[in-house]
């Protein structure tokens, strides 16, 4: 309350008689009491006439706000909208002090009104029609203007705040509720749709800003052709937003040179006004902006800039985190599309037709799988194909090679294990069956797992749950399980070094995939369809295959089957010169004379031809790439370490030992 409306109150107080000061005094309190209360300035000014005319004995009482036009604001009893005393009105602004008058012609009643000012609002009046008998009580009705402007304005501030409490909870949940959108475009019709209701305006657009086109894009962008408006990021209203980073608001659109009429003009729609606000997300970069149109109060108020200042961050935070996962789920599709379309299982002979029929419909499974086969037959594409082909093609796809997971490491490596659990485990890291959650395990050489490894893994897929190296807490895990081996595992087990009942939980379906020589139909597609691959990634024109070089192809017992063929046909997409494969560019392969030594004498038993056979084998292997043992590795599909172990068991000298016998 200001200096000059204590000293008014001060005044008209000496002014009232002795009896009424204490009623004065009383009904100042309730007034007061009453603004507190309000739910509404409206609700307050309604309550007041009805109260102050009761109390004072009034005809009638009105709130008036002018003074052009006078307008009723609330009234009660029988006011006189059509008969205005508006000459007193305005004499009672201009004296800003209690004023009196007689009522027209008649002698019975008078007029009494007084000037109520606040901060904000237009000025106003509060005007009392009384019976000239209660001429006497005037001077206790001019004693309550100050408390009467007091009450409003306390009103108006409890009112405020309450909208604020209001408009900051409704913006905490819709900023809870942004986060629980995936796409870009829903995000932003949902932020426009509680963002109209929050700054009660006739529509909101977001404008996201492309950088690197230079440009703004609208959406939702409503009359306008597909909903989405493309405009250059400089000049406009919006264009100033983004690179100043400050809020706009404009109370007349048309008389504003910065906005741009043609969108009006389009849309056939009227911008009265605007409100404008940077959207900064919480690295401090401008996103973009937010447009609210079109006030249904009259121009935009603080209060409306300061609900769009508290949408800002929330809602530049939701579209940059919406976009970017769009972008990594449209990544991770592409990437899926791709393995996808390269894990294919080539072939028109009968066992392969028959294989992708069963990999079709046991794709759609959970079922563990057993997959069987010489090494490099392709267990590990069929084991992509089951996953990529079935409901868990968006998640992971780990695969392991239990062969070459020392005891020591296994547990750690499959299960994970809590920082500080051993002595290198410096932070918590999470096993491949965590990693590969909700996906497909690939458990490659299975066969070659420990006993005690095996037990571990039982335990896993009876109870589907985990526990890291140096954890206590259990962690579910609903990974599908899929387990390849070139080793005949029946045989393991009556030789008891697999066990028996994870053999059983595992060998629930059994696919059994035959090697390249007993399906050499096979041979042509899967050549040519390698020589595609790579001649793509070497970005070379297409080779084809002469007839020589296929038969040559035809012609060669493939002992390294899928993975050998794959191989070589890398080797001619970056090493022909040629336009055609010829049979002189396969020369790499062994003539059938020098292959014949590889078949082992008649007179050998099984035990003695199978090691000779594996000798021979890996003997060529090893010279075929000049000694290069990781390289040999690579093409027997052996770890280095696990064909050195492979080659002590043969009885055969290490190349470290003796190069010389594979040079």
């Amino acid at each position: 309350m200001s200096d000059r409306q204590w000293l008014s109150m001060t005044h008209a107080r000496r002014k009232v008689a002795a009896d009424d000061a204490p009623r004065v005094m009383d009904v100042t309190e309730h007034l007061l009491q009453s603004a507190l209360y309000a739910q509404s300035p409206d609700a307050y000014q309604r309550e007041l006439v009805r109260e102050l005319a009761a109390e004072f004995g009034g005809v009638a009482a009105g709130w008036v706000a002018g003074p052009a036009p006078w307008q009723t604001v609330a009234s009660h009893g029988r006011w006189p909208t059509e008969r205005l005393p508006t000459t007193l009105f305005a004499e009672v602004l201009d004296r800003d002090e209690a004023v009196e008058a007689p009522w027209g012609e008649s002698a019975d009643s008078i007029w009494a009104a007084v000037p109520v000012r606040c901060a904000g609002f237009p000025p106003a009046v509060f005007a009392l029609l009384l019976r000239r008998t209660l001429a006497e009580r005037l001077a206790a009705f001019a004693a309550l203007v100050p408390a009467l402007a007091l009450g409003w304005q306390i009103c108006d501030r409890s009112s405020r705040s309450e909208q604020r409490r209001d408009r900051l909870q409704r913006t905490l949940k819709l900023a809870c509720e942004l986060s629980d959108q995936v796409e870009t475009e829903s995000l932003l019709k949902l932020i426009a749709e509680e963002a109209t209701k929050l700054l009660d305006c006739d529509r909101v657009s977001i404008f996201l800003w492309d950088r690197e086109h230079q440009e703004l894009v609208a959406c939702p962008a409503l009359g306008v052709e597909g909903g989405v408006l493309r405009l250059p990021d400089r000049g406009g209203i919006v264009g100033e937003v983004i690179h100043t980073g400050r809020m706009l608001r404009v109370d007349d659109a048309y008389a504003d040179p910065r906005f741009n009429q043609a969108v009006d003009r389009e849309s056939g729609y009227r911008t009265e006004s605007l409100l404008c606000c940077p959207l900064i997300d919480s690295a401090g970069k401008v996103v973009g902006a937010i447009e609210g149109i079109n006030h249904r109060g009259g121009p935009f108020t603080p209060d409306d800039e300061q609900t769009a200042a508290d949408l800002s961050l929330p809602v530049a935070v939701a579209v940059r985190n919406t976009r970017e996962r769009e972008s990594l789920m449209r990544s991770h599709r592409q990437l899926t599309e791709r393995v996808t379309r390269g894990v294919q299982l080539i072939g028109d002979s009968a066992p392969i037709v028959a294989l992708r029929g069963t990999v079709q419909r046991l794709a759609s499974t959970d079922l563990p799988v057993l997959i069987l086969g010489e090494s490099g037959t392709g267990k590990e594409v069929v084991a992509q194909s089951l996953h990529f082909q079935g409901p868990r093609a968006d998640r992971p796809f780990v695969a392991v090679n239990c062969a070459a997971l020392t005891e020591t490491l296994l547990e750690s490596e499959l299960f994970g294990h809590e920082a500080g659990s051993f002595t290198d485990a410096r932070e918590l890291r999470r096993g491949q069956f965590e990693l590969a959650e909700g996906g497909t395990i690939f458990l490659d050489e299975i066969g070659d797992m420990s006993l005690n490894g095996q037990a571990k893994l039982l335990r896993v897929l009876e109870q589907k749950i985990i526990t890291r190296v140096g954890g206590s807490q259990p962690i579910p895990i609903s990974a599908r399980v899929i387990a390849a081996t070139n080793a005949n595992l029946a045989e393991a087990v009556r030789a008891r070094r697999f066990r028996e009942d994870l053999y059983f939980r595992l060998n629930v379906v059994t696919l059994d995939l035959p090697p390249l020589r007993n399906r050499p139909d096979d041979i042509l597609p899967l050549a040519e369809h390698f020589l595609k691959l790579f001649t793509g990634n070497a970005r070379r024109a297409k080779l084809q295959l002469s007839p020589d070089a296929k038969r040559r192809l035809q012609q060669h017992s493939w002992p390294g089957n899928v993975r050998e063929l794959r191989n070589l046909m890398e080797r001619v997409a970056y090493l022909t010169t040629g336009e055609k494969v010829e049979a002189d560019d396969l020369a790499f392969i062994l003539s059938p004379d020098r292959e014949s030594a590889l078949e082992p004498s008649e007179n050998l038993g099984l035990s003695d031809a199978t090691n000779h056979f594996q000798q021979e084998f890996i003997r060529r292997a090893i010279k075929r790439v000049r000694g290069n043992m990781s390289e040999a590795a690579r093409l027997l599909g052996l770890h280095r370490s696990n064909l050195y172990r492979k080659m002590r068991q043969l009885g055969m000298s290490e190349a470290g030992d003796d190069e010389s016998e594979f040079v």
